[in-house]
């Protein structure tokens, strides 16, 4: 394998064809006979549905059906199992249990109860503001506090214990006993969700054997293609799903949400080509949400500075139709030596969609809150918190007892704290300053699983001199496309305008979702096994007795720069095929998943912040960020630094602006939209550092390589209110950090 191409910051191969726009994503498609659909969403958060005025809707122009909870065609449920990584490949799975239109109850705010569908977007938009729905309203639970109130939380697993927390809490002389909250964040990908469906139907007109071809923004073709199948009583083979182009999804994307399921329902119905985009201010109640959270923290520590004691007790809202858990505690667990430790997490039930993952699901929200407490704790035990962090690195998983297949954490503290300039901090509450600006310097540690899914894939060695990747795996802005490329370039010696990657379609060999950080460490396995099986099968043509090596052993040859060598000999690889009149040397493979039992898979790092404050005009920004990040090696630390960087800048909006707001009466979103959802524009944007350590990690996989998505925004909230709290001495504990905080 060329290490020349592997870990070189290769350009996007599909670069061009996104900034001419040459590239399609799900609503540029418009196949024949294609018609559009738009929703009727509830405007209440809790009731029923006692009628519905369809008439003046249907005598609007074009329209050709209206599907409601009394209209709507036979769907069945997806079954509720737990997600196993090592059969992700033939899972389904939906957040949304409820399927649309099963009945007249309305559990959220934007839930659909109904669908018109027209010859036009406009004429279809035009008729949803016609339908009248009446409800008989209940009171709806409209927070995680109201939850509280009105019922009990429930136990959520996922939890951990060890030791005896609370009495070495009690014995230790430095203790924070302290509560964090998070607000519910919406994902917000530029990309709205749509579906594109149409049913092509049997030879012989028998509809029990039509196909379902889907275009889907989904960050999971696989299981959005084998939870279809389910919905709709097919077998899989008889659903394609496609998304050659998604425009991110930061996991809003990884499951089927009710639109996928109405679109397709509706052009089964009407026998045509259906098209449904999901509006932005509905894609802050019907496509999923990181949930709002309360974070117990009790830490402790010896009079060394050691931990003593780790309680991180979490509660988290869900919807009424589905329990979401958000493993706050997840990272807690194993990211610190303590021998004392207890991690649980529980729901409550709310008038709200059902949440889903967001960007590093649990450890995100988890990690502020427990990064700020630790901070507190090495201040009150009169410690520099990069000194606390070094000193209670954990040198093994203690949660597992497995050993780490890697951790660099230590490595990660030390280069970032160099680069960023830590030994100047003043410890002192505003002694920093230049001009009018108090500076804030903070720190944390970021921390994420490594995980490795199974995958497949198949290479083509092709006569006319190309090579050709297939792979369900999706590219969702990622770059996965580049690093397939880069894959095949390193074990053929080809340049990258003679391979071609094709991805994001369920009728080429499974592969995995992209979310979670493992799509790089399991899909690039199978590329590179079912390249060598191509590779192997090439030899075995050329050495055939009509082969161009006739006589020569397989083993003795190789293939470099596109050319099969022989000693003194070698020869284009198409021109072996062409000889035998062959289309192609084909290789297939399937890749398992992560080994088990022998090591404990994480990735670590540290973000170091620095804040300005200025009190005299209440202004307070980030000026600053370095993050030293250990994820293994990087294929292509270009596109890597770029995805550190995508999550830093998201990380400085979970810590100063996002929060989805709700009428605490009613239950209804109140800034669904991105006017009033703040979010980081490019005047927020720091001056960004990003350290990658090159430690690969070959236990995982051949590579080395672990993902690197998730984990740059895991901490930075912490990073980013330590450094508020060394500028100001106001100790916020309730994201987002907003002005009126700082104010007296």
């Amino acid at each position: 394998m060329s290490e020349q191409i592997i870990g070189a910051p290769i350009r996007r191969v599909d670069g061009r064809l996104k900034v001419t726009g040459a590239a399609r994503y799900t609503a540029d498609q418009h196949p024949d006979g294609m018609v559009h659909a738009y929703g009727v969403f509830s405007t209440i958060a809790s009731g029923v549905i006692v009628e519905m005025e369809l008439d003046e809707a249907r005598k609007s122009p074009g329209v050709i059906d209206i599907f409601h909870h009394e209209h709507c065609s036979r769907l069945y449920r997806v079954p509720k199992l737990p997600l196993s990584f090592d059969r992700i490949l033939t899972a389904s799975i939906v957040d949304e249990h409820r399927l649309p239109f099963e009945d007249a109850t309305v559990y959220y705010a934007g839930q659909f109860v109904a669908l018109v569908v027209a010859d036009t977007f406009e004429h279809a938009r035009e008729a949803a503001f016609k339908v009248k729905v009446h409800y008989e309203k209940k009171q709806a639970v409209a927070n995680l506090a109201q939850g509280l109130a009105a019922h009990d939380a429930r136990n959520g697993g996922s939890g951990h214990e060890r030791g005896e927390p609370q009495p070495a809490f009690d014995a230790a002389p430095y203790r924070v006993d302290a509560v964090y909250t998070t607000p519910v964040e919406t994902h917000n990908p530029m990309e709205m969700h749509a579906t594109v469906a149409r049913w092509v139907s049997a030879k012989d007109g028998a509809q029990e054997d039509d196909e379902l071809h889907v275009f889907e923004a989904s960050q999971g073709v696989t299981v959005h293609r084998n939870t279809l199948a389910n919905i709709f009583g097919l077998s899989p083979e008889r659903v394609i799903v496609q998304a050659p182009f998604i425009g991110s999804g930061f996991g809003s994307k990884l499951w089927a949400w009710p639109h996928a399921v109405a679109a397709c329902a509706a052009a089964r119905e009407i026998g045509r080509p259906v098209k449904l985009v999901v509006p932005r201010s509905e894609m802050f109640t019907t496509t999923g949400h990181r949930p709002e959270t309360r974070q117990h923290l009790r830490l402790a520590a010896d009079a060394n500075g050691r931990l003593v004691s780790v309680r991180h007790e979490s509660i988290n809202t869900t919807s009424f139709t589905d329990k979401y858990v958000e493993t706050c505690g997840g990272m807690s667990s194993s990211l610190y030596s303590c021998a004392n430790v207890l991690v649980s997490h529980e729901t409550i039930e709310v008038n709200r969609g059902t949440p889903t993952s967001m960007r590093a699901p649990g450890a995100a929200p988890g990690l502020f809150a427990l990064e700020c407490a630790v901070d507190e704790l090495a201040i009150a035990a009169g410690m520099d918190t990069l000194a606390f962090h070094l000193l209670n690195i954990s040198e093994r998983d203690e949660s597992t007892n497995l050993p780490w297949s890697s951790n660099h954490l230590r490595e990660a503290c030390e280069q970032g704290a160099a680069a960023f300039g830590w030994a100047k901090r003043n410890p002192a509450i505003g002694a920093m300053r230049e001009g009018e600006e108090i500076i804030g310097y903070g720190m944390a540690a970021c921390n994420w699983d490594a995980f490795r899914t199974p995958s497949e894939a198949r290479v083509a060695l092709k006569a006319d001199g190309t090579v050709c990747v297939t792979c369900a795996v999706q590219d969702i802005g990622t770059g996965t496309y580049t690093i397939a490329a880069q894959t095949i370039a390193s074990l053929t010696g080809l340049p990258f305008e003679r391979i071609e990657v094709k991805l994001g379609d369920s009728s080429f060999p499974d592969s995995t979702l992209s979310g979670g950080s493992w799509a790089t460490a399991s899909v690039l396995p199978a590329i590179a096994q079912a390249a060598r099986t191509a590779i192997e099968q090439l030899k075995t043509f050329a050495t055939q007795s009509d082969g161009y090596f006739a006589g020569a052993r397989p083993e003795d040859l190789t293939l470099a720069g596109g050319r099969l060598i022989h000693g003194e000999q070698s020869v284009d690889f198409a021109r072996i095929l062409n000889q035998l009149n062959l289309a192609a040397a084909d290789g297939h493979a399937h890749t398992p998943g992560a080994p088990s039992g022998k090591f404990s898979f994480s990735s670590f790092g540290a973000h170091f912040a620095e804040v300005r404050w200025d009190p005299g005009i209440s202004r307070l920004r980030v000026s600053r960020v370095v993050s030293a990040i250990d994820v293994g090696r990087a294929i292509n630390p270009m596109m890597s630094r770029n995805q550190v960087e995508g999550a830093i800048v998201m990380g400085i909006g979970m810590a100063l602006f996002e929060g989805t707001e709700y009428d605490e009466r009613t239950g209804v979103p109140t800034n669904n939209n991105y006017a009033e959802y703040v979010v980081p524009v490019h005047a927020d944007q720091p001056e960004l550092e990003v350290i990658l350590l090159d430690y690969p990690d070959f236990e995982l996989n051949e590579f080395g390589a672990r993902g690197i998505g998730e984990i740059g925004i895991t901490g930075l909230a912490a990073a980013i209110a330590n450094a508020v709290y060394h500028a100001t001495g106001k100790r916020v504990r309730d994201l987002p950090i907003t002005l009126d905080k700082l104010m007296d």
